[in-house]
């Protein structure tokens, strides 16, 4: 029934690798420079508050609401599980009338306002249901400190499976829990404040040495409090004056936040002689995540831990 699910499995494990992980340590930067000033803020070494994603709140549930119904398509949120190995997931009744075979996927989703990566790909033939699950992954609660679910955000694209042309895509639907009500909302944007403006914010936290298989990365935090979703990239990137092909790439909706990691693999750094990372500098290229117009070119920063 999952016509992409093993790709999406892997795709989504590679995401997960790349983003920081909470037990992770991470090193601070002694100093970061934008342009032509210097900041000296003194910054957090902790990435997240939870060491130990075991400890999450599994109370927290979802009442059965119909999330969509029209165009022959009709989507039941049934409730939240905390049943797989893999973190907690919200099932779903899909039922497709619309005429066509669809795949249904979910994107720009969010858990508490902090972007997440879920696994969710099925296929439902014209006339058929599917009992799915949108499952996300222990380490995305773990990296922002996540006990309790308080809210899910999240688009569902529906698309034609044979021509891959977009059926349906809807707004932002949101899941509220059971602690909805009483769940004090709180981000952590400590650290070198790089760019923050026009309601756009990017901090660097520190250099994640372990947290990641592919390589260490420097956690970057972002708030968009702008009228537009946004993607951040990262471009002129340089480890100990050596060029690097950092991986970095991360998408923001409105109200929304991130924390994530530019990544070095290890068999760049290997390639440069680097054993050590001392000073690294970057642009970040922040761009609307539809038209992909420029918002802005930020100056290089430099950073040295």
């Amino acid at each position: 029934m999952k016509k992409l699910g093993v790709i999406l499995l892997s795709l989504g494990l590679v995401l997960g690798l790349t983003a920081c992980g909470g037990s992770g340590e991470v090193q601070e930067p002694t100093n970061v420079t934008t342009g032509e000033s210097t900041q000296n803020e003194e910054v957090s070494t902790e990435v997240t508050v939870t060491p130990n994603v075991e400890n999450t709140n599994k109370e927290a549930t979802i009442e059965e609401t119909v999330i969509l119904d029209e165009s022959g398509i009709k989507v039941t949120a049934k409730g939240i599980s905390y049943d797989s190995i893999m973190g907690p997931s919200v099932q779903l009744l899909i039922e497709n009338n619309s005429g066509k075979d669809l795949t249904f996927q979910c994107r720009d989703t969010s858990i508490n306002g902090n972007m997440v990566e879920p696994m969710f790909s099925v296929d439902v033939v014209n006339g058929k249901k599917a009992n799915d699950t949108i499952t996300f992954m222990d380490s995305d609660l773990e990296k922002y400190g996540i006990e309790t679910i308080a809210d899910i955000t999240f688009s569902l694209n529906i698309m034609d499976s044979s021509s891959w042309e977009d059926y349906i895509v809807t707004p932002q639907i949101q899941l509220k829990t059971s602690a909805f009500d009483t769940y004090e909302y709180t981000y952590d944007n400590s650290g070198q404040v790089v760019y923050n403006e026009n309601g756009i914010e990017v901090v660097v936290k520190g250099l994640a040495t372990d947290s990641s298989l592919l390589g260490p990365g420097i956690v970057v935090y972002i708030a968009n409090n702008s009228n537009q979703d946004i993607t951040v990239q990262a471009r002129d990137i340089s480890v100990n004056g050596f060029m690097i092909d950092g991986i970095f790439s991360q998408d923001v909706v409105v109200g929304k936040h991130a924390l994530s990691e530019v990544t070095f693999l290890e068999s760049d750094l290997e390639q440069n002689g680097i054993t050590n990372i001392e000073n690294a500098e970057l642009a970040f290229h922040i761009f609307d995540k539809e038209s992909w117009d420029t918002i802005v070119d930020t100056d290089v920063v430099k950073i040295t831990f």
